[in-house]
């Protein structure tokens, strides 16, 4: 199907479902076909933005079409594995939003269904598609620092929404806390000190300021060691204004800093730079395209069009995801006992 548009089939069309409807109707060679909403109210307002794209509010009667080739799935976090494997089952290629599942064990169980089934599934870590962060990494990788010995990523931000019904703050829907956005930050972390190797240990420590939520973590930090001797510090905090990400990265040769910031996460009109220092000058490197949430969720689905044509790769294949899923839940273990928490 390389000359062929990938019919792509929408599973939530709650805030962030609507900007990947956007995102798959304004991508050349994606076609959206088919919307499951949340609820009647959702499915009509799907059907007034979109009048030639049928909607429904049962993601298996979307399954049951014959004229869908992939599957995006945004929806809450404890819905993930069932969907997604239902999708998989149904022979579509899937792209899921992070965190995969909310256990190691569902990301291996959508690993065996993917296997089983040939398909493609590729997790919604976006930020590696990013015109700002992800030349960070490639900047690493040419050798521009040397072998890259520290890591830092960092977000200052007020919190987080809420989610239809609330289900963000309602731990048995949503995980851990650290699986809704610092799972970002791990997952580039890892990424960007893999030639450091495997993470070996995690040891994080949070509070919160909300009395009747402790669960739910305003502030959080961790400390991330690599096998080969790199370390990574993961931090944010809930409690601040705005949503400002910084990325530093030191090597043995020079140093790279990174940092992004806007009135809100979901803009289109924010503030970056990149600098780098590769042991003999500063220099302050242009980024090509805007950067920012929604323009990585354009180059996410794009990207992901491409590979089910069998035109390229996937930004985050299903086992990096289940990687970020693990640091997460090795994070809130440690936050639990107050000790670090050792990789298997």
């Amino acid at each position: 199907m390389s000359d062929k548009p990938v019919r792509f089939g929408l599973i939530g069309f709650g805030a962030w479902g609507r900007h990947h409807a956007d995102s798959i109707a304004r991508t050349p060679g994606a076609k959206l076909v088919a919307i499951a909403a949340r609820s009647e109210d959702s499915a009509q307002a799907a059907r007034e933005t979109y009048p030639d794209v049928a909607a429904c509010t049962d993601y298996r009667e979307l399954l049951a079409r014959d004229d869908l080739d992939a599957i995006d799935i945004v929806v809450p976090s404890f819905l993930h594995c069932e969907i997604a494997s239902a999708a998989l089952e149904s022979g579509r290629h899937v792209l899921l939003e992070k965190p995969m599942a909310t256990t190691v064990e569902d990301c291996d169980r959508l690993i065996d269904v993917a296997q089983k089934n040939n398909r493609l599934l590729a997790i919604g870590h976006e930020l590696r598609l990013s015109s700002l962060w992800g030349l960070v990494k490639s900047m690493i990788d040419d050798g521009y620092i040397g072998d890259p010995l520290y890591a830092l990523v960092e977000l200052s931000r007020k919190p987080y929404r809420t989610g239809a019904d609330g289900w963000r703050y309602d731990i048995s829907r949503v995980g851990n806390w650290i699986l809704e956005e610092p799972i970002h930050f791990f997952d580039l972390a890892r990424w960007y000190l893999s030639s450091s190797g495997d993470p070996v240990s995690v040891y994080a420590t949070a509070n919160s300021r909300q009395p009747d939520h402790p669960e739910l973590q305003d502030n959080f930090s961790a400390i991330l060691k690599f096998r080969g001797g790199a370390y990574a510090v993961v931090s944010q905090t809930l409690s601040a204004f705005e949503h400002h990400q910084t990325v530093k990265v030191t090597g043995r040769k020079g140093a790279l800093w990174a940092s992004w910031s806007g009135a809100m996460d979901r803009t289109r009109q924010a503030t970056f730079s990149l600098r780098a220092f590769n042991g003999d000058e500063v220099k302050t490197i242009p980024i090509e395209r805007s950067s920012g949430e929604l323009f990585e969720l354009e180059e996410q689905i794009a990207m992901f069009a491409r590979a089910v044509r069998g035109q390229g790769s996937l930004a985050c294949p299903a086992g990096e995801g289940r990687w970020s899923v693990a640091m997460c839940q090795a994070a809130q273990k440690s936050v639990e006992l107050g000790q670090p928490v050792k990789f298997e």
